[in-house]
């Protein structure tokens, strides 16, 4: 064994050519490297005697990198320790970071955002959805007028009727309750097109908005201040809801107003969802509140259980459609389903967004990516419910 150590010896001296680095070898060898030192001289040497087998080095290699020896064998011997092609240095990924002459550097590039916005290609997008939003709000209020509402009394529920249906499906007031009837009331405009509200900001990049300073700035509609940031103003935009409150319509106009309220609609929504890829806006992941900017403000307003008497600070998410247009999801009588909705056929009966059934009613033509959701070739329900 001893001779087999000596001889394994002088071929790696003679290989690598230098007296100095043959004695670190041998120092490092009596550090507790002695057996993978051992496979490396071997491999050395079969490399000396016959260069063309390079494959097994490499295997090799991989072996030994398996097996911790990066501390003590990659650091002296590989590190240019051989000049054969034995020999890869390992790639270093330690590079250290000096934070102070990185911070200024931050703080400059946040700066200079605040000049990439508004976002010119954009412009039209915001204007073009104030413009269907006045024009949804119009056709809401007309619909009304000839397609009464009704709204429970003690939950978001809505019911695009005469009378309400029987669905079990309240949970009463602050959700106190279970699976009981809903008590129906006369509704409006604002059930159909729930208001979202958020904070004017003076601009988009500006301080975050602290607990103390939540009656310094004005609560306005999500829309206006996404399509305000976007470039547009929207003060001279905003319509009433009752401009056509009084007025009759006739059948063929209520089938044009449906079908450019839908049409409406639908451009509402497409533009708000071009309008999210280039400006942010945040959700609560607990509650409804919308905050319209690239982070979410610090006014502690969100009770997350119902037995919370403090209300504590948000939990931000980014924002979708459905948060700042929210679709309202009401159950559609069909022309197959009994006069009132019983609690029995609720699996049977379809669920759309109250605009959808609300301009249906008018003789709207729907868009065939709503059929799933209609159902209205659908079975009415269990026998006994019919």
């Amino acid at each position: 064994m001893v001779t087999l150590n000596l001889l394994c010896l002088i071929f790696m001296k003679q290989w690598i050519g230098s007296k100095k680095r043959f004695l670190t070898i041998l120092k490092r060898r009596n550090q507790g490297i002695k057996r993978h030192g051992r496979l490396l001289i071997l491999v050395g040497i079969c490399n000396y005697i016959d260069p063309s087998m390079r494959l097994p080095t490499f295997l090799i290699l991989s072996f030994v990198d398996s097996m911790a020896l990066r501390k003590n064998l990659w650091q002296t011997v590989l590190h240019g320790e051989f000049d054969g092609y034995l020999v890869y240095p390992r790639r270093l990924c330690t590079t250290k970071v000096d934070l102070k002459k990185l911070r200024p550097m931050i703080y400059e590039r946040i700066e200079k955002r605040a000049n990439e916005y508004p976002v010119r290609a954009m412009v039209p997008v915001a204007v073009e959805v104030l413009k269907a939003r006045n024009v949804l709000i119009q056709g809401v209020s007309a619909l009304l007028q000839s397609f009464p509402v009704m709204a429970c009394k003690f939950c978001p529920e809505i019911f695009i009727d005469e009378k309400g249906h029987l669905i079990r499906t309240c949970h009463g007031y602050k959700r106190h309750a279970k699976n009981r009837c809903h008590e129906w009331v006369a509704g409006g405009l604002d059930d159909i097109l729930v208001p979202v509200e958020t904070y004017h900001l003076n601009n988009m990049f500006q301080g975050v908005i602290k607990h103390n300073q939540r009656f310094d700035f004005d609560r306005i509609s999500a829309i206006d201040e996404l399509c305000w940031q976007a470039g547009v103003d929207p003060c001279g935009n905003i319509v009433s809801g009752n401009s056509q409150g009084s007025e009759f319509l006739s059948p063929y106009d209520l089938t044009f107003v449906a079908n450019r309220t839908l049409t409406a609609w639908e451009t509402l929504r497409s533009g708000v969802l071009k309008l999210l890829f280039v400006y942010p806006a945040k959700v609560c992941k607990y509650c409804s509140e919308v905050h319209v900017g690239p982070s979410g403000h610090k006014a502690r307003l969100c009770g997350v259980f119902n037995y919370e008497s403090w209300r504590g600070a948000h939990f931000w998410t980014k924002a979708e459609v459905d948060d700042l247009v929210p679709p309202k999801i009401v159950w559609r009588r069909r022309p197959q389903d009994p006069p009132i909705l019983v609690d029995e056929g609720k699996g049977y009966y379809g669920r759309v967004p109250a605009i959808l059934d609300l301009c249906a009613k008018a003789g709207a033509l729907v868009p065939a990516k709503y059929n799933s959701m209609m159902k209205a070739q659908g079975l009415s329900g269990p026998a006994f419910c019919r």
